[in-house]
C-alpha cells in the first residue's frame, strides 16, 4: 500500500512545470505541450483520410461494454444510452462500439451483445441511435466513421456467468485462472476453420447492418491474440509465426468474400507481459513461474516484463499485404497485466496496486506505438491508453499527432464519465468535475455482478440501486484479491 501511495495523483501536477518534474524523477519521457491549439486548423481538428473516406477530426472513441445487453444478445436502453453518448462525443471515428460475440460460446458475459440473424435489425438501429445523437449534437455526419469490433473471448469466455473456456493452447499459470486442467478446452484446427466462418458471417451482417467496418479483435488476451502466442501449439494455426498468423491470414479474404467492400481493421497488443498478481502489501507482482511455464508472451522480450516489437511489426507489415489499413495498438490484457493494459491510480476490488507509477505505463504504449508508426507510416495508427492522463490528455494527444506518433487518439474510460471531452476539447473548454479519475468502479460493478458505468461521476449512474452495493463492496476490499475472471469495462 505504501508503494502505490507513494506515487502522487495526477490531478495535484496542475503546471507543466510540475508535470515535466514528475516525469524528469520517474525518468520517463512523455511528449506533450503546455497549450492546446483551437480552431480548425488545430492537429485534433484536422480531418484524416482512411479508406477513401474522409474522418472529420483526430479523435476516435474506443469500445466499451456495460455487461448489460440482454440475455440472447440484443441492446438493451442502457446500451443504447451509451452508445447515443458516444455519438454525442463528437469524435469522428468510433472504433467498434463494443465487443459483439461472433458465437455464444464466445461471450464474455452472459450479457454481450451477440451477432446473430436475430440480432441484425437491433445493431443497425443501435448504429442509426449513435448517428442520430450524432447530428443532434455536432451536426454534420457524412465524416464520421463507424465500425463494429467482432471477437470469441477464447480463454476468458463465461457466456453462462461461470469460466467456459475455449483455448488456442494449454499454459499452466493462465489455465489455473480458469480451471483449465486437461486439453478439452483447446480448439482443434477444425474448429479454428469452423471459426473463421462465424467470423466472416458476423462481418456479413455487420455490413447489412450498416457499419463502415469491422475490427477483428486481436488483443486482450481474448481467442486471436492467444493464437498470436501459441508458440507451444501444435498443428496447422502454432508454432512458428508462419502457423500462429495462419488464422488471421485465412480469415481476412473469407471476411472479403462473405462482406465485399466492407472495410477491415484490427486492434491488436502489440506487447503482453507474464501474468501479475497482488502481492502480500496488495502491489502487483509477478506470479512465480520458472523457465518452463513462463508463458511466451507476443511483443515480449522473453524476460516477461519487456517489449520486443519484432513479431508485431511483421504482424502490421502483414496486414499491410493483406489490405488492412487502420490498426488500434493497444497492450496486455486486463485479466492477467491490467497496470500495463489501462494505466489507473485506483484497483478494482479484486486487482491489485500499480506496481509503477501509471504514467509509465501511458508513456510505455505511446512510444512503443509511435515506433510502430514510424516503421510502417502507411498504415493508420490509433493509439489508446490515454485516459489516465486526465486534464494532461489533449495535451499529449496534441503532441503525439503533430510528432506523428499516431494518427488519432483513442478514449475508452474517460467518455463513460466525460462523453464530451473530443468535442470540449476541440471548443477549447474543460470541465474538471466530469474527467475520469480512473476509480476503476467500471470494473469492479462488472466483477461484482452490476452493469458497468461510471458510478462516481455519471449522475444516471449515482441514482442507480447498485451504487448502494458497490460501495459496500470497495469498502470491504480492504485488500485486493490475487485472481480476477471477469474482464473490465473496454475493448
Amino acid at each position: 500500500m505504501s508503494g502505490a501511495r507513494a506515487m502522487p495523483k495526477l490531478r495535484t501536477l496542475r503546471t507543466a512545470e510540475a508535470l515535466r518534474r514528475h516525469l524528469d524523477a520517474l525518468g520517463v519521457q512523455l511528449p506533450f505541450d503546455e497549450d492546446v491549439d483551437q480552431g480548425e486548423a488545430a492537429p485534433l481538428a484536422r480531418a484524416i483520410q482512411i479508406g477513401g473516406r474522409t474522418v472529420g477530426n483526430r479523435f476516435a472513441i474506443l469500445p466499451m461494454e456495460g455487461w448489460d445487453a440482454t440475455l440472447d444478445g440484443l441492446p438493451t436502453d442502457l446500451v443504447r444510452r451509451r452508445w447515443q453518448r458516444f455519438g454525442s462525443s463528437g469524435a469522428k471515428l468510433i472504433w467498434g462500439g463494443e465487443a459483439v460475440a461472433v458465437r455464444p460460446d464466445g461471450r464474455a458475459n452472459p450479457n454481450q451483445l451477440l451477432s446473430g440473424e436475430a440480432s441484425t435489425q437491433a445493431l443497425a438501429e443501435l448504429r442509426e441511435a449513435l448517428v442520430s445523437e450524432h447530428q443532434r449534437s455536432c451536426g454534420d455526419t457524412t465524416d464520421l466513421m463507424i465500425g463494429l469490433q467482432l471477437t470469441h473471448s477464447g480463454r476468458w469466455a463465461r457466456p453462462k456467468g461461470e469460466p467456459a473456456p475455449r483455448t488456442a493452447y494449454r499454459q499452466p499459470l493462465l489455465d489455473a485462472r480458469v480451471g483449465v486442467v486437461d486439453d478439452s478446452a483447446i480448439l482443434s484446427d477444425d474448429e479454428l476453420v469452423s471459426l473463421q466462418q462465424d467470423f466472416a458471417q458476423a462481418a456479413r451482417r455487420a455490413q447489412q447492418a450498416g457499419f463502415d467496418f469491422v475490427d477483428i479483435k486481436h488483443c486482450h488476451g481474448y481467442l486471436l491474440h492467444e493464437i498470436l502466442s501459441g508458440v507451444a501449439r501444435p498443428g496447422r494455426y502454432g508454432g512458428d509465426f508462419e502457423g500462429r498468423t495462419r488464422f488471421l491470414r485465412e480469415l481476412l479474404p473469407a471476411v472479403r468474400d462473405a462482406a465485399p467492400g466492407l472495410g477491415i481493421a484490427v486492434r491488436l497488443s502489440i506487447f503482453d507481459f507474464v501474468p501479475f498478481r497482488a502481492g502480500s502489501d496488495g502491489i502487483g507482482e509477478p506470479e512465480p513461474h520458472d523457465a518452463q511455464s513462463r508463458p511466451y508472451t507476443f511483443g515480449g522480450d522473453g524476460s516477461g516484463q519487456g517489449v520486443d516489437l519484432d513479431e508485431p511489426s511483421r504482424l502490421l507489415g502483414l496486414l499491410e499485404e493483406l489490405g488492412v489499413e487502420l490498426v488500434c495498438t493497444t497492450a496486455g490484457s486486463p485479466y492477467t497485466v491490467p497496470h500495463i493494459q489501462r494505466p489507473a491510480y485506483f484497483p478494482p476490488s479484486d486487482g491489485y496496486y500499480p506496481p509503477e507509477d501509471p504514467l509509465v505505463g501511458v508513456a510505455r504504449q505511446i512510444a512503443q506505438t509511435a515506433e510502430l508508426k514510424r516503421r510502417h507510416p502507411d498504415l493508420i495508427f490509433v493509439g489508446t491508453g490515454y485516459s489516465y492522463l486526465q486534464e494532461w490528455l489533449a495535451h499529449v494527444a496534441q503532441r503525439v499527432v503533430l510528432d506523428g506518433g499516431a494518427d488519432l487518439i483513442g478514449v475508452g474510460r474517460m467518455v463513460l464519465s466525460y462523453p464530451q471531452l473530443p468535442a470540449d476539447v476541440l471548443r477549447g473548454r474543460l470541465d474538471r468535475k466530469l474527467i475520469c479519475r480512473t476509480f476503476s468502479d467500471c470494473t469492479t460493478a462488472p466483477r461484482n455482478g452490476m452493469v458497468s458505468g461510471c458510478y462516481p461521476i455519471d449522475d444516471f449512474y449515482k441514482q442507480r440501486p447498485e451504487r448502494a452495493r458497490l460501495l459496500e463492496i470497495k469498502a470491504a476490499a480492504t485488500k485486493p484479491r490475487t485472481r480476477s475472471s471477469t474482464p473490465p469495462a473496454l475493448g
